[in-house]
């Protein structure tokens, strides 16, 4: 009975054991694990430090910041409107100045997206729907020396610096 006893004790101290190394195994973090974790914490707590900062700054800075004073009638009557430019004509414009900041000279023959600019600028100005084919053909040509006549230009079918600025010019007033 005695060796009874002392065997069933055995068995449960060495299932105890068992029991409290599995545990142990199971639960241990790898060091690097470790070290991350404790890193994300420092790394919250200084997030936390910092957002108060932002929000003391913030006020700092309302209070720096002057009253926004709210302007009378008068004030607004007498204020000169800015003249801006039709939205549907900026990017048109865009391409001309370009054209002139780059010196481009089209003429016939010329080919390429440059001369389709030209192109819907024309469709514009002679307010028709022909084709804008990317290619400075007799037709685009004859309408240049229209524009440039109409200008005052000298009108020999050549789009230059001086063509594009009054074309330029010309959209600015519409």
């Amino acid at each position: 009975m005695e060796n009874f006893k002392f065997i069933l004790f055995s068995i449960i101290i060495l299932t105890g054991m068992g029991l409290v190394g599995y545990w142990a195994v199971r639960t241990i973090e790898p060091g690097n694990t470790y070290m991350a974790k404790q890193k994300q914490i420092e790394l919250e707590e200084k997030n936390q430090e910092l957002q108060k900062e932002i929000e003391k700054l913030k006020s700092e800075l309302l209070v720096l910041q002057p009253p926004v004073q709210e302007k009378t009638i008068d004030e607004t009557i007498t204020e000169t409107p800015i003249k801006t430019v039709p939205s549907k004509y900026k990017s048109l414009i865009a391409d001309l100045e370009k054209m002139v900041a780059e010196n481009i000279l089209m003429k016939e023959k010329s080919q390429g997206t440059r001369v389709g600019t030209l192109q819907t600028f024309l469709n514009i100005y002679n307010n028709t729907s022909k084709r804008v084919d990317n290619d400075f053909g007799a037709g685009t040509k004859t309408d240049v020396i229209n524009f440039q006549k109409a200008e005052k230009l000298l009108a020999d079918g050549e789009a230059g610096a001086s063509t594009f600025q009054k074309m330029i010019d010309w959209l600015k007033k519409q």
